[in-house]
């Protein structure tokens, strides 16, 4: 198929290397010259250019409004976008709206992946919007990354790839303060992530399953520890962290949450009603 990609940073030339790589026709811009180089695609000088080039036009820049000023003069007519941009919801419907408007067809995605993943099988791109697109592209996507298609409303993709990387720092989060613990007496931390902390962690993603069904249907009464013993529990990992003179700035606002749905009268609750607060 004739591809057209747009914006030729780190992500950007996996995207192109890896389409070239399955055989496919890649027309590939970039603001700056150069990037192109040793991917086996066709540069060209605009980005007029380069949507005229292909019937799929794919973006991936640093935001939304660099699409908008890319594509501002730019028809779309009988092309899809899709946008690989990193977004809200709400920015990818008005870009739905906008592309219409200038007679294409529209597709947001969210890559859960870093540059060296795509065209690997653990890679996962996100898709949202025009279902007729992306039944029309699927295929060749493939390529890339594995494909989760969420609904026709453009803004399902951003959703759940801003969703998925808020469990990604929440991780490297406890992580990153766990680590500061053990290195605050000069113990080995590659030694104790590698053999203590992993195993412990995946033990604890495998209750995840379960606050999620307690969360869908608002019960969270709880037979292991309840809100009342992780205030508790949390008032001496702080205290702890002061005395070992690490800061425990990204714990806090867990704390905080805590402290109030407690002062609220669930203490006897488990950990998923701590939703309620955030909603």
């Amino acid at each position: 198929m004739r591809i057209s990609i747009l914006g030729l940073g780190l992500m950007g030339q996996a995207l192109a290397r890896t389409l070239v790589g399955a055989g496919h026709s890649v027309t590939v811009w970039n603001r700056t010259e150069g990037k192109a180089d040793g991917l086996g695609a066709t540069a060209v000088a605009t980005a007029a250019e380069a949507v005229a080039a292909s019937p799929l036009v794919i973006v991936c820049v640093l935001d939304y409004a660099a699409v908008r000023e890319l594509l501002g003069l730019v028809q779309l007519d009988d092309r899809v976008l899709l946008n690989l941009t990193n977004g809200r919801p709400a920015e990818a419907r008005d870009m739905a709206d906008w592309v219409a408007a200038r007679g294409g067809d529209y597709l947001d995605g969210g890559i859960m992946a870093v540059p060296q993943m795509i065209g690997t099988p653990g890679a996962l791109i996100l898709y949202s919007g025009s279902p007729a697109a992306f039944e029309r592209y699927e295929e060749a996507l493939s390529a890339l990354a594995g494909s989760r298609y969420l609904g026709t409303d453009a803004g399902l993709a951003p959703l759940y790839d801003l969703a998925m990387l808020t469990g990604m720092y929440g991780q490297f989060a406890g992580f990153l303060e766990a680590a500061a613990l053990i290195a605050s007496e000069k113990r080995p931390v590659a030694e104790f992530t590698t053999e203590l902390l992993l195993p412990w962690m995946n033990a604890m993603a495998g209750r995840t399953p379960e606050l999620a069904a307690a969360i869908e249907a608002g019960e969270y009464a709880t037979d292991v520890s309840n809100l009342e013993v992780n205030r508790v529990g949390m008032v001496n990992l702080v205290r702890a962290f002061e005395e070992q003179g690490v800061k425990p700035d990204l714990l806090l606002p867990m704390g905080d949450v805590l402290d109030r749905r407690v002062a609220a009268g669930h203490g006897a609750e488990g950990l998923a009603s701590l939703i309620e607060e955030l909603r």
